[in-house]
């Protein structure tokens, strides 16, 4: 996994420097280079549109903008870094004093080598972010203010990937591509996105995965809004996002904290023995409150390394290409594999043979167990599976009574099938919309 987690990082590096928003030509790129590596159909939603209780913004678009200090020396410059601009900042051209200046400016004093990120979507005012060392070293004086920037009618661009499966029930996968230079806030969600589409179109899935990478809150909803049809087929989601830092995985559950991706991921972290967290629902955070709204109450949970807003980096130009680990996204992209696997391998079988224990030996079970290291797991895994195989209790069921991992459970389902003693059940799967 070393290999993609470098190529994961390349395209974070890669993705790094676009300016991106809600809207705009920023997103349209990222779209564009994402689109080098998965086909994307990408969707131009216009100003105006109503989606659920909001509506789509004005589009925001920007060339260029800094702050000159008396001397006509740059102090504040977009072209060094454009969290030095508040997102969705109006344009402006005008002269003022230090103190009037001064309220449209936004440091963090505890961490005051660091540039924050700011944004005003719906503000349609101004605003310039910079390292709180900067402005305390500025001297009184008339500034130079210039924001090149346009905000007028236009689009709301997300896009979609999707793997076709064997059936139209659909695993939703998502990620937010509104962030600016934010390298684990959102382009690691993005590059582990990427690779696990690859990844799963390999596989001849199941399910149908659909991948869509939208603007954080107004993207996620435009798409709900639009997709009514899609949102039936949904079984199961994540949302990605933070998946590079060097912190521990962190799972949120779905709303209603006990749905099938809920157990999925708890089990395939317990059973890995990786440091990790999980957390129960709340309606703050990253998309999955969105798509867990009462209305909808999809089972779409989150999967991060460190938590939304839950590291110094957070939000701030630290959040850089250095901050994520190759390591780490080779790590996430691994363990939302793992859960994949759990979803498309999960079924219900029946014992043929449910009156006393079938004999393994004359089927040559046994024997086959003989020769492997993990011989006594691998029985217990077959015995576990002839036990509870009565049509009501699914495999990952039988793997968290039994205390086995799934991949254990799943092979010796195999075996047995193939000895012809169960047979996957004809009873519906249970599914609440």
């Amino acid at each position: 996994m070393t290999g993609l987690g470098k190529e994961m990082h390349q395209l974070v590096e890669r993705l790094y420097p676009l300016c991106r928003s809600i809207t705009g030509d920023g997103v349209r790129r990222t779209l564009e280079i994402v689109g080098e590596h998965i086909a994307l159909n990408v969707h131009e939603v216009p100003t105006g549109t109503q989606v659920l209780d909001w509506n789509v913004p004005k589009e925001w678009n920007i060339r260029d903008a800094y702050v000159k200090d008396p001397t006509g020396a740059k102090v504040v410059d977009f072209a060094e870094s454009n969290l030095h601009v508040v997102g969705y900042s109006v344009p402006v051209s005008a002269r003022m004093p230090l103190a009037e200046l001064r309220g449209h400016l936004h440091t963090l004093p505890d961490q005051p080598g660091l540039i924050p990120y700011r944004t005003g979507y719906y503000a349609e005012d101004w605003g310039f972010c910079l390292r709180h060392e900067t402005l305390e070293s500025l001297r009184e004086g008339e500034y130079e203010v210039v924001v090149d920037s346009t905000l007028e009618d236009g689009h709301l661009t997300y896009a979609e990937h999707v793997v076709p499966g064997r059936t139209d029930e659909e695993v939703l996968i998502s990620c937010h591509t509104c962030h600016p230079s934010l390298a684990n806030d959102n382009l690691a969600g993005i590059a582990v996105a990427v690779q696990l589409a690859r990844r799963l179109a390999a596989a001849s899935p199941r399910y149908t995965y659909r991948f869509l990478f939208a603007p954080g809150t107004i993207g996620s909803i435009t798409w709900l809004a639009r997709n009514r049809d899609a949102v039936e087929r949904v079984r199961h989601g994540l949302v990605l996002a933070c998946a590079g830092d060097g912190g521990a995985l962190t799972y949120k559950r779905s709303r209603r904290g006990d749905t099938e991706i809920d157990r999925a991921v708890g089990h395939v972290l317990r059973a890995s023995g990786r440091p990790h967290r999980t957390l129960d629902f709340s309606p703050y955070g990253y998309d999955e409150r969105q798509y867990c709204s009462p209305g909808f109450d999809l089972p779409v949970g989150c999967l991060t390394r460190s938590t939304y807003a839950g590291y110094p980096e957070y939000h701030t130009s630290g959040d850089d290409p250095a901050f994520v680990l190759p390591e780490a996204l080779a790590d996430t992209l691994e363990t939302c594999w793992e859960v994949t696997r759990v979803l498309e391998g999960d079924r219900r079988l029946e014992n043929l043979s449910p009156y006393g224990e079938p004999q393994l030996g004359r089927r040559g079970l046994y024997g086959a167990l003989g020769g492997r290291s993990d011989t006594k797991q691998a029985q217990m895994a077959m015995l576990w599976v002839l036990n509870l195989s009565d049509g009501t209790h699914s495999l990952l069921d039988i793997a968290e009574r039994a205390g086995l991992s799934f991949q254990a459970v799943a092979e010796a389902a195999g075996s047995l099938e193939d000895a012809e003693l169960v047979r996957e059940s004809e009873l519906v799967r249970e599914w609440k919309p």
